[in-house]
């Protein structure tokens, strides 16, 4: 098992930042790199039909080894991470034996892993903890996730013995910019239902997510010299101002939990002529998603007769569903997961995701893919971490749903 933790540790240090600027696929070159090297992976491994396709989703199939009839599973995670944080130079460090208190990350920029902001932290004293150097994020999302998948591949060719059915195996680019399931082939990947390896901290078992909306708001000003602007000058960055505070004050991220929604501010930049509004509205049902669109819609109506119609535009563009709809028919691949995990030693934690995955698309596509624990915590940042033995026990998971499986 220490070889998954060796595969994570290489696997992180490969630059692999998505970039939601880009128009091409993929949206960074330096995904197609780690795809290339997990290619020549999968073929050492025994794999069949391995291939990195131009748009560089990287496929390949494991063969049954039994004669009875027994689903295809598929085992899908994303090469790409997170742009809101530096992915360059990644320089992971081993804390062996985590004695508790605070860990520091860089003592030369006084970066500190607190308990008092991470009290998770206390859940694994005695455990060995992977943690960044304080100036990038760690890449356990998803890293972490191709790591265990690989592992338990590596595992099964050699034990050819184990009895397994058909394995399909997606590597996909550009998750966290919301595409990576744009262009996956679902009907080449031939698998009756998948998991996403892309979930949390250990037992997380997942199969709901928000429903999900974008909306950019754009507020048209009137730029004058500030000496003689009085009647004259309209300043756009006030008007945001302005339209921020008739949305709910008490429904954004920091203020919401579970099955809450919210209204999140993700950009605003600016000046006095013209400023633009990046927002992204999460709900869990369909119903108050749309109450959201239209609380937005009155703010702006209210606004517009204030300031005039073309003083704001608004655009609202649906992202991606609550797969609930689509795993609930199916649910003994959740309850499949569920087993897995007792039978190792895991307690699982089902658990809606406040946010999204491949697998919402990919359920809506006809591929039902509920999402199962990496062991990571902190995802997106400097204080990202996770503990070496969640690496383990995301292999022994995944291994044990293969062998439950293989029994008509």
């Amino acid at each position: 098992m220490n070889k998954v933790i060796d595969r994570f540790l290489k696997y992180v240090q490969m630059d692999t930042q998505s970039d939601e600027g880009s128009t091409t696929v993929p949206s960074t070159s330096k995904q197609l790199a780690l795809g290339k090297i997990l290619v020549d992976e999968l073929k050492s491994l025994g794999l069949q039909g391995v291939k990195q396709d131009e748009k560089g989703y990287v496929y390949a199939t494991l063969p049954a080894n039994i004669t009875q009839t027994v689903p295809a599973i598929g085992f899908i995670a994303h090469m790409d991470t997170s742009p809101d944080i530096s992915g360059h130079e990644v320089k992971p460090q081993l804390i062996k034996n985590y004695p508790g208190g605070d860990i520091v990350l860089n003592p030369s920029q006084n970066i500190i892993l607190s308990t008092k902001d991470f009290p998770e932290l206390n859940d694994y004293i005695g455990a060995d903890l992977i943690t960044t150097d304080g100036t990038t994020l760690l890449g356990a999302d998803d890293k972490a996730g191709i790591a265990e998948i690989m592992a338990a591949l590596e595992y099964l060719n050699n034990h050819p013995d184990l009895p397994h059915g058909k394995l399909c195996i997606g590597f996909t680019p550009d998750e966290e910019i919301g595409r990576g399931a744009d262009h996956f082939d679902v009907k080449g990947f031939a698998a009756d239902f998948a998991y996403t390896v892309d979930g949390g901290p250990i037992g997380e078992l997942e199969y709901e997510n928000f429903n999900a909306a974008k909306a950019v708001l754009k507020v048209h000003g009137r730029n004058v010299h500030p000496g003689s602007a009085k009647g004259k000058m309209i300043n756009s960055l006030l008007l945001a101002n302005e339209f921020i505070s008739l949305l709910p004050q008490q429904e954004t991220p920091a203020h919401t939990e579970g099955y809450e929604g919210f209204y999140h501010l993700n950009s605003l930049h600016g000046d006095v002529e013209e400023t633009v509004l990046d927002y992204i509205l999460r709900d869990f049902e369909s119903k108050s998603l749309e109450n959201r669109k239209d609380t937005m819609k009155k703010a702006l109506h209210q606004l517009q007769q204030k300031y005039g119609e073309d003083a704001f535009t608004l655009e609202i563009t649906d992202q991606y569903q609550n797969m609930r709809e689509k795993i609930e028919p199916v649910m003994h691949i959740v309850k499949t997961a569920q087993h897995a995990m007792e039978a190792v030693g895991v307690k699982p934690n089902i658990s809606p995701i406040r946010g999204g995955t491949d697998g919402a698309r990919l359920s809506y596509m006809g591929l039902p893919t509920p999402n199962l624990f990496t062991g990571g915590h902190n995802f997106h940042g400097k204080y990202e971490f996770i503990p070496s033995f969640a690496l383990e026990k995301g292999v022994e998971v995944i291994l044990k749903i293969i062998e439950l499986y293989s029994k008509p």
